[in-house]
């Protein structure tokens, strides 16, 4: 059993992905900000927060916004039999997270994501033997006002190519399969599926995959929204890109090839 992107990982794809990012139209937006060029957390922390918190800017509570963080934070409780200590941490970060991106809310809001490694990829966390992890968690001004900026950003974007229908939705009951047990979207609006990444480079075949791993997932879950997704997008807040592709452009072969060898249907 895997998560979704632990399952992608182990997937060789054809030349170029199944889902080749040559086929997406992609649209630069401008804001006239600049980034700062050093930030002193992993990568995969700040796409984390900058996702989470542009759910709470968009009306999500904090508790659904930062689900996985806590999920994360009780199974790291469990295996140290620390679950009361870790939940309480966790909780009282959660609670002085408040909408508006003051500096400590995005500090907090780094400290509990965190967690997350502890629910997306169990095994690495126990072979890190990632005990303390929150603490060691300590953004520096430049990282916070560029966490700032992109959930800014993300906000404006959603505002622009929503409404929002569903954030941070996962595909029970149906969804899952034997092979892929875990796994959770970032934002579906009226006809597209999108997916926030702040790399510093252009989409990988693996975050193309993940779309249509997700979009295949939705058709198979309870959640009608899908049956209207047109599209599958992803926006990087860091570049301030977009990037889409129409459903109807991958060939039905491809998608029944990954439902079968990828998802496990």
């Amino acid at each position: 059993m895997a998560t979704v992107t632990t399952r992608i990982n182990q997937i060789k794809q054809p030349r170029g992905g199944f889902v080749p990012v040559s086929k997406f139209e992609k649209i630069q937006l401008d804001d006239d900000k600049i980034l700062n060029a050093k930030e002193n957390i992993s990568p995969s922390i700040i796409g984390t927060v900058v996702e989470y918190l542009a759910r709470i800017e968009t009306g999500a509570d904090n508790e659904d916004a930062f689900a996985i963080s806590l999920l994360g934070a009780r199974n790291c409780g469990r295996y140290y039999n620390k679950t009361a200590q870790v939940m309480n941490e966790a909780i009282d970060l959660l609670n002085f997270i408040k909408k508006g991106l003051d500096d400590q809310s995005i500090i907090n809001a780094c400290k509990l994501a965190s967690f997350d490694v502890w629910y997306r990829n169990l095994p690495y966390a126990i072979s890190m033997n990632i005990s303390n992890i929150s603490n060691e968690i300590n953004p520096n001004k430049e990282t916070v006002e560029n966490i700032k900026i992109m959930v800014e950003r993300g906000k404006k974007f959603l505002k622009n190519y929503g409404p929002v229908k569903l954030s941070g939705f996962n595909f029970l009951p149906y969804g899952y399969s034997k092979v892929v047990d875990a796994g959770d979207g970032d934002f579906l609006t009226k006809d597209t599926l999108w997916d926030f990444k702040v790399s510093k480079d252009e989409p990988k075949p693996k975050y193309t995959l993940q779309l249509l791993v997700y979009y295949i997932m939705g058709m198979h879950s309870i959640h009608k929204e899908f049956k209207s997704i047109k599209n599958l997008g992803i926006y990087n807040p860091r570049m301030n890109k977009v990037y889409t592709v129409s459903i109807d452009t991958i060939p039905q072969s491809v998608i029944n090839e990954v439902s079968k060898d990828v998802i496990g249907y």
